[in-house]
């Protein structure tokens, strides 16, 4: 059976503060991307350096994905409908998905156009470029810091792959200044310096979109939560007065919410009501201990003890 008693007021509050926390969150990501773009656009185009200009479509691709994460966790947080009976919640997960495919693209986009360019006769930008590429990293770094924090407190999937490109950006964008200002006392290799550091944003981006892609997939497969909350869980409802014990119990996370599937056993000789009452009082006491859980299934069985 599925019981769906009211939330109270306070549970309602702290599920409303992890949406606000989290569009906050890729509202300042898309931001400072919208801003780094230019910098880097300009400097990279202007001083001639490839590494910049890779840099700055890097930002780009940042930019689309911070719109398509806030626009999904504004769909996510969206209540059930009579075509989506289960909530909105996975909007979130896809939205992480999408960007890790993003970025993945980009970056093998990148590769190519890099490799070709090693075929002209490379040039060793101003040190000026290298400068503006040292001050884009320390900004990302700081972005990275900051997302990747709330990412780990309201554990979102997309939030956790905007952090991670924020931090790839960040080291790439150091790589490519300690390059640039390299480059003009390295002799004859100093020209290749920099497409060479392009590539090497490139790898670590096609690494760090590949590790998100993985990572939200499984949770797209409704893999089981992880232990602390399932414990949480399991704890919770065995507190519960004449629950016996917790036969079994799945808790999938969706998005930035859960939804818990749950056997529970009571005495076999207590009435159809008693029964349903014990059921009601679980479901409510996870509810009110655990805001994020959207909701429970619930099964009561009884106790063969």
């Amino acid at each position: 059976m599925s019981l769906s008693p009211p939330r109270d007021e306070a549970s309602i509050a702290v599920r409303d503060r992890v949406y606000i926390d989290a569009k906050r969150a890729a509202i300042w990501g898309l931001s400072v991307n919208v801003v780094l773009v230019v910098a880097k656009l300009s400097g990279g185009l202007v001083l001639r350096s490839s590494a910049l200009v890779a840099d700055a479509v890097n930002s780009i691709g940042d930019v689309t994905s911070s719109v398509a994460v806030r626009a999904a966790l504004h769909v996510a947080e969206q209540e059930e409908d009579d075509d989506h009976p289960y909530g909105h919640t996975k909007a979130e997960s896809i939205a992480g998905f999408g960007v890790s495919l993003l970025v993945m693209f980009g970056a093998g986009i990148l590769t190519i156009e890099t490799i070709r360019r090693f075929s002209a006769a490379p040039t060793i930008p101003h040190w000026s470029a290298g400068v503006i590429a040292a001050v884009c990293s320390v900004i990302k770094e700081v972005v990275f810091r900051y997302t990747s924090q709330v990412a780990k407190r309201l554990d979102s999937a997309a939030l956790r792959a905007t952090a991670l490109d924020h931090r790839s950006d960040a080291l790439g964008s150091g790589a490519i200044a300690i390059s640039l200002f390299a480059a003009p006392y390295l002799g004859g290799f100093g020209p290749f310096v920099d497409p060479v550091a392009a590539l090497c944003v490139c790898g670590v981006l096609i690494m760090t979109s590949a590790k998100m892609f993985l990572a939200i997939a499984a949770e797209l497969m409704d893999q089981q939560a992880d232990a602390e909350t399932v414990a949480k869980v399991r704890d919770i409802a065995a507190d519960v007065d004449q629950v016996k014990e917790i036969e079994k119990l799945r808790v999938r996370k969706s998005g930035l919410e859960y939804f818990i599937e749950i056997h529970v056993q009571v005495d076999g000789q207590l009435s159809v009501d008693q029964g349903h009452r014990i059921g009601h009082e679980v479901k409510n006491r996870l509810l009110a201990n655990m805001p994020r859980v959207r909701d429970v299934h619930l099964h009561i069985e009884p106790w063969d003890g």
